[in-house]
């Protein structure tokens, strides 16, 4: 489709607008099938949006890691999912609750097992790169160490942890199926049609936004971690909104959580999985994932106030991520160096 259209920035940008229209249209029939199938089964909302639509509205970050693993830039690959991930703690819940008519509510699932979990699934990635350096060292300067299949079933395991936690919370919630007048095909093969639209439209968009990048001189890493994390996270962001809006916040940040769950424990060693070996830059990854930790923490201490995600607070999460965008300009320019082998 790339050399079928003319390479110039109006193309680029009604490529973006029309990429946008159609994930807004697979991100509806995504989860609009993710509820259904879930009253269908009895899954408890934060199950359905940790675990169904989570899982769903990350295929477009582990699309993007799996062809940078294959095209030997895995660097980007992580750093586009970390800082889309930076994206999904800060902006979508903050979008979600500024376009929700009341307060995002949240509760305790979401808070002290979700919230919580997530952030073992951080430490349990610089753990994961702690071995890559230590036992397959590849550079001092920058640090770069060689992650091997033998260590990325280490956060895979970890993510069977957290299904098997997830299958006993929908025991104990014992919730009432909705089965009646469901075509459960029908309803399947929608959920299948929104993963299909939403994993062509959003590399075609990525695709777009990085040529534009490329026409205006924006750097490489300032791209990946910043317009094209966030364009990767937009199905995340309209079914994020979606939900809240019909005052569903358990789901809406059952989501955010998820979503940046299955990204760290999955979409990245399955990339490792898929090509035998890649080459981790510890010094680069690591400060990365520092920041997300802090931003995963504002958004733990904002929801746990009143269970509640407020307007100012919403604000709030917007104005962290602007700090983030900010460091990673400086960053890209060399005003900071906090980053190495950028």
């Amino acid at each position: 489709m790339t050399g079928a259209l003319p390479d110039s920035s109006l193309v680029h940008v009604l490529v973006i607008a029309a990429a946008t229209a159609f994930i807004w249209l697979g991100s509806g029939w995504l989860e609009e099938a993710a509820e259904t199938l879930s009253g269908y089964y009895g899954l408890p909302e934060v199950v359905q949006g940790s675990i169904v639509v989570a899982v769903g509205s990350s295929f477009p970050e582990l699309v993007s890691v799996l062809v940078t693993a294959l095209t030997g830039v895995f660097d980007m690959g992580v750093g586009a999912l970390v800082g889309s991930a930076i994206f999904n703690v800060l902006v979508i819940p903050a979008a979600a609750g500024l376009g929700g008519e009341d307060e995002l509510e949240a509760n305790r699932a979401i808070v002290y097992k979700e919230a919580q979990f997530y952030m073992l699934a951080v430490s349990a990635l610089v753990v994961t790169f702690a071995l890559a350096v230590i036992y397959f060292p590849v550079s001092t300067d920058p640090i770069v160490g060689t992650l091997p299949r033998s260590l990325a079933v280490i956060p895979l395991a970890l993510y069977g942890l957290y299904l098997f936690i997830q299958y006993q919370d929908v025991d104990d919630a014992a919730m009432d199926r909705v089965r009646e007048g469901i075509d459960i095909r029908r309803e399947w093969a929608k959920l299948g049609g929104g993963l299909a639209v939403i994993v062509v439209t959003v590399e075609r968009l990525v695709a777009s936004v990085e040529s534009l990048g490329v026409t205006f001189g924006v750097p490489e890493f300032l791209a990946g971690v910043t317009v094209v994390a966030a364009a990767t996270s937009l199905p995340d962001t309209l079914v994020s909104v979606r939900t809240a809006r019909e005052n569903r916040g358990t789901t809406s940040l059952g989501n955010v959580l998820g979503s940046n769950t299955f990204d760290l424990l999955v979409a990245i060693p399955l990339g490792v999985l898929i090509v035998g070996e890649v080459a981790v830059n510890f010094s680069t990854a690591v400060p990365m994932l520092g920041v997300l930790t802090v931003a995963t923490v504002l958004l733990f201490v904002t929801l746990r106030t009143s269970l509640a995600l407020n307007e100012r607070e919403s604000y709030a999460l917007l104005a962290a991520y602007g700090l983030f965008v900010a460091w990673v300009v400086a960053e890209s320019v060399g005003v900071t160096s906090v980053l190495k082998g950028v």
